[in-house]
């Protein structure tokens, strides 16, 4: 007999958690339609060419392929050898796979628009909710199987919409009880970085390096540097610059003493001022800092980037984001541009659980549970019970006529606040009998009072 299990990195998720998951995916919805955002959903695989290459090597690494069809036939066999090791190099090979699973929502999305753009008004607010998969290392916060909630912008390119996407941050998080910290940067200052450098052509190596700073630190970051090819003189440029403090106004005057010499210094710094002015000038802006460590190792990033992490609470960062101004370029679409943001669900969860921000009243569902006393009076709870769901009361009938015991057990099992009794006393009378199981009172009632008893039973 098979023991059952789960894939390394995956969950179930049992009734409570499914409804405390779906009160963030609701929240943070309500907020994505207030500020003019449609939904859309992609299939949950690609083809693979469309993924591979849009996350530089590391991401390349972490999506998960899928087999083709056939591999059974002996032919196909000894040609997936030779296939096996191009994979395992992070390459493709169509005679052994063809798709993957989306690795986030980002590309899919740039591949529908690149697909739709002539059908589409721009610009186009979208919002998206749906798993993606990463072949990861499984850790706290960290898993195979992921929820993502995307809004994106795209033909604008205007700096208010990175405005609205930090202030829809902003609203969401306050509507989910939690504190966070907004940082902000922007690529250009990575690439001026990398040409200050003399290493243009080495920008992903050095954003990748610096992206891995708050889990392995500085000298760390300098080690890795050195290994990928960048001499002593231009890491301590790289030490000098993730160094850099102080006040908004300071961080700003510091990055363009070093880096406004370049073209793409002086554009990112420009972008960074406008940003930070507008966010301190908009009423009920929420806090944020430009942190020029942030880097977000992710190829198609071009301008601002963002990052989300939770304040008080040992977690990586739940939300995270930047402009990409070319991706649909890479599917034969330029001049696109594009911004957008995602919540990371699952880390999001982990941290509202911590603090205890979840509403209590979530993990109730059913208001009353109608107990069964035979056949005659079933059909009277039945009657009740139908007119009660009806005005959006939600209750139950016990399916079998057993002990008292079992039915008060199965209610408090499941936490539901109040259990309604009609037996042939009370059948006989028109009313019902409401026990509240928290207080332990009871209230004899005729149907139309049910609705108002069992409306405020806690």
């Amino acid at each position: 007999m098979i023991k059952p299990s789960l894939p390394q990195g995956t969950r179930d998720f049992a009734p409570q958690i499914v409804r405390r998951r779906q009160y963030i995916l609701k929240t943070i919805a309500s907020v994505f339609e207030v500020h003019g955002f449609q939904p859309l959903e992609t299939p949950a695989m690609e083809n693979l060419d469309t993924l591979l290459g849009k996350y530089g090597d590391e991401g390349d690494k972490l999506i998960f392929r899928i087999l083709n069809n056939g591999l059974d036939n002996p032919a196909k066999r000894s040609q997936s050898l030779e296939a096996f090791e191009q994979v395992l190099n992070g390459q493709g090979s169509k005679s052994l796979t063809e798709r993957a699973l989306r690795y986030d929502l980002t590309i899919p999305f740039a591949r529908y628009v690149a697909m739709n753009h002539g059908q589409l008004s721009f610009p186009f607010k979208r919002y998206q909710m749906q798993p993606v998969w990463r072949a990861d290392r499984p850790q706290k916060g960290r898993y195979r199987e992921f929820w993502q909630c995307d809004a994106d912008v795209v033909g604008s390119a205007s700096l208010l919409n990175e405005a609205e996407l930090i202030q829809i941050y902003r609203e969401a998080f306050r509507r989910l009880g939690i504190s966070v910290d907004v940082r902000i940067n922007n690529r250009k200052i990575l690439a001026a970085l990398a040409e200050s450098c003399n290493a243009s052509e080495k920008l992903t190596d050095i954003t990748v390096a610096i992206d891995k700073l708050d889990k392995i630190g500085i000298d760390k970051v300098m080690e890795e540097l050195e290994q990928r090819g960048l001499d002593a003189g231009n890491r301590e440029r790289v030490r000098a610059y993730l160094l850099i403090d102080g006040s908004t106004d300071e961080r700003l005057d510091r990055i363009e003493q070093l880096l406004g010499h370049t073209g793409s210094g002086r554009q990112g710094v420009q972008e960074l001022r406008w940003l930070a002015g507008f966010l301190r000038t908009s009423e009920g802006s929420y806090p944020f800092s430009i942190d020029f460590t942030l880097a977000r190792g992710l190829n198609y990033y071009t301008g601002t980037i963002l990052e989300v992490k939770a304040i008080g609470v040992s977690m990586g960062s739940i939300g995270g984001g930047g402009r990409y101004d070319d991706l649909t370029g890479l599917f034969g679409v330029p001049g696109i541009p594009g911004v957008g943001i995602s919540f990371g669900v699952d880390r999001i969860y982990d941290v509202m659980e911590e603090t205890g921000a979840f509403p209590a009243s979530l993990g109730v569902s059913t208001r009353a549970l109608f107990f069964n006393l035979g056949e005659e009076e079933t059909r009277y709870a039945w009657t009740a019970m139908l007119e009660l769901r009806a005005a959006g009361i939600p209750c139950e009938l016990y399916p079998e006529a057993v002990k008292f015991d079992r039915q008060f057990k199965y209610a408090e099992k499941k936490g539901i606040p109040a259990v309604v009794i009609a037996g042939s006393e009370e059948m006989s009378k028109g009313v019902f009998r409401v026990k509240i199981l928290s207080s332990g009172t009871q209230t004899e009632c005729g149907a139309e009072e049910l609705e108002t008893i069992l409306s405020q039973a806690s």
